[in-house]
């Protein structure tokens, strides 16, 4: 009885004052029989932020693992699966990637290459809900939000691991003419990947060289830390002929970045190329699905040093 009860609390709030939903709201026992009130649920929120620190259990739902928001639209399951047209796409919605049907208390899901997935459906709080695979024993726990009152900038900082992941290649194309000339100065191109740990590649290539023809000169470890500053991340590249190079890093829009090399005191740009879009799986240059993962991000115990 106590998962009825949740319910019933999420949709009296959402609900109830709406006269003719009243009815359908005054006994628990007609939660549990209908479909139409977990449908009512799911749709309640038009973006679900997956709160992917918060998940338990040991097992997996592939299209959920890779989201950043899902939404349920009148049997559309839509997904923001990259954080680069977050916001933007498909209404700020995503993709469209599978559908749904709703039974009291189940939604099941029909991914267009994950499969069909019957998750329980939980309400935590007036705007949290639990999706929970029974037979992994795994639960995913989703912040509902108003297009117009989601926070697309904290999902750029909380998730910008994921976003420098996202292109090909990131490209200089500013650099300040204040600051002290460094060995940084001479690279033009950066490449971040996801696996061993977080490796990065270098080149000196002249700008504007075509991505199939860049040489990347150099290949070593990065990472990104955070900081008591929500909006402050900090980066280092680890080079072996001159020691980590020490950045803030600062997202400009959803394809330009913005290093701030401390040392030096200079500003370098970079923009995006070659925008990898996980629309379902694999990346069509067959490179390893995205996933996301808990954050273990280090914390750094620094000031913001770049003047705004």
């Amino acid at each position: 009885m106590k998962s009825k009860k949740l319910l019933f609390g999420l949709f009296g709030i959402t609900l109830l004052a709406t006269s003719c939903y009243t009815e359908v709201f005054i006994e628990d026992d007609f939660i549990v029989e209908s479909a139409f009130n977990t449908d009512q649920v799911l749709q309640s929120y038009d973006l679900w932020y997956v709160d992917i620190n918060a998940t338990e259990g040991n097992g997996e739902v592939p299209f959920l693992q890779r989201a950043f928001t899902v939404s349920f639209d009148n049997g559309v399951l839509l997904a923001n699966n990259n954080i680069v047209g977050i916001g933007k796409t498909g209404g700020g919605l995503g993709i469209d990637v599978g559908s749904y049907a709703t039974l009291s208390g189940v939604v099941e899901i029909d991914h267009d290459i994950d499969g069909l997935w019957a998750l329980e459906v939980y309400a935590v709080n007036n705007n949290t809900i639990e999706l929970r695979d029974s037979r992994s024993r795994t639960s995913y726990f989703l912040n509902g939000y108003r297009r117009s009152n989601f926070d697309y900038d904290r999902v750029f900082y909380e998730n910008i691991t994921y976003f420098i992941q996202e292109y090909d290649a990131w490209e200089k194309t500013f650099t300040s003419e204040v600051g002290a000339i460094n060995e940084f100065d001479d690279e033009n191109y950066l490449q971040f990947f996801s696996d061993n740990g977080g490796v990065f590649r270098s080149s000196i290539d002249r700008t504007g060289t075509p991505l199939s023809s860049l040489q990347w000169d150099y290949e070593g470890k990065y990472e990104v830390f955070d900081t008591n500053d929500e909006t402050l991340k900090t980066l280092t590249l680890d080079y072996d002929f001159m020691g980590n190079d020490y950045f803030e890093l600062y997202v400009i829009d959803d394809g330009t970045i913005e290093l701030y090399h401390v040392a030096s005191e200079t500003i370098y740009e970079f923009g995006g190329r070659g925008f990898v879009q996980y629309l379902k799986t694999k990346e069509a240059n067959g490179k390893v699905d995205k996933k996301r993962v808990k954050s273990s991000n280090k914390k750094m115990n620094v000031t913001r040093q770049r003047k705004m």
